[in-house]
């Protein structure tokens, strides 16, 4: 598959993948669509498609997170399905920590499967509802990223609690996301950038949102003396 990931354009997002990570993630996609056949991962089981829409497009992100993020940032994925797209960000980017967060747990089950697989010790998985991860590591990521998840307003409200107090959102949208963008109150939001990421061999643009909360300065009362 080496021959088709370079046809398709991997090499033009910029990203000096090194032979093992092509070798890994070859291995997420072949696993992926073993997995797919009996449990359902995704709705997408074609093998090119799944390069196009599932690999490229979520690595396609990292230029952009690279600009914004430290090493050992630690992420949060929301809603992380089948792994997109943190297992590919994980395979590239392994000074990074990543906590998979999803509900079902048959794709909890793939999760932890292919972070065995491919000793993906940079990540960890979480079969639970954001809302509880929420409560019990609140405030603990410099980022929060998703992939098809929710309505941007929806995702900002349950990513909110997860940051740290200069933490980042990053929202992985369709071209057209102007209508979700405003109806995202902007004294509580900062958009930080708004990039097209264009997709090698994919006419479909993508768009990706960065944004921070505004931390509202809440003034203390001194007593008298």
């Amino acid at each position: 598959m080496t021959e088709d990931l370079l046809e398709l354009g991997i090499a033009e997002l910029g990203l000096n993948l090194s032979e093992k990570n092509i070798a890994d993630l070859e291995l997420f996609l072949q696993e992926m669509g073993r997995w797919n056949q009996v449990h359902n991962l995704t709705a997408i089981d074609n093998e090119q498609d799944s390069v196009r829409l599932h690999l490229i497009d979520s690595i396609a992100v990292l230029p952009v997170m690279r600009r914004f993020l430290q090493d050992n940032s630690k992420i949060a994925d929301l809603g992380s399905g089948g792994g997109l797209p943190a297992i590919p960000i994980a395979i590239i980017q392994p000074n990074w920590s990543l906590t998979l967060i999803e509900a079902i747990r048959k794709k909890t089950a793939f999760l932890q499967h292919i972070r065995g697989k491919l000793k993906l010790n940079n990540i960890d998985v979480l079969s639970e509802r954001v809302e509880n991860v929420a409560l019990q590591q609140s405030n603990q990521f410099d980022a929060v990223i998703s992939r098809a998840f929710t309505n941007l307003s929806r995702f900002l409200e349950l990513s909110l609690p997860l940051l740290k107090p200069n933490g980042l959102v990053f929202a992985m949208k369709a071209k057209r996301a102007d209508e979700e963008l405003s109806a995202v109150c902007k004294d509580d939001w900062q958009l930080l950038a708004d990039e097209v990421l264009s997709i090698p061999n994919l006419p479909v643009e993508r768009r990706l949102l960065v944004l921070s909360p505004v931390r509202k300065f809440i003034p203390t009362i001194s007593s008298a003396v």
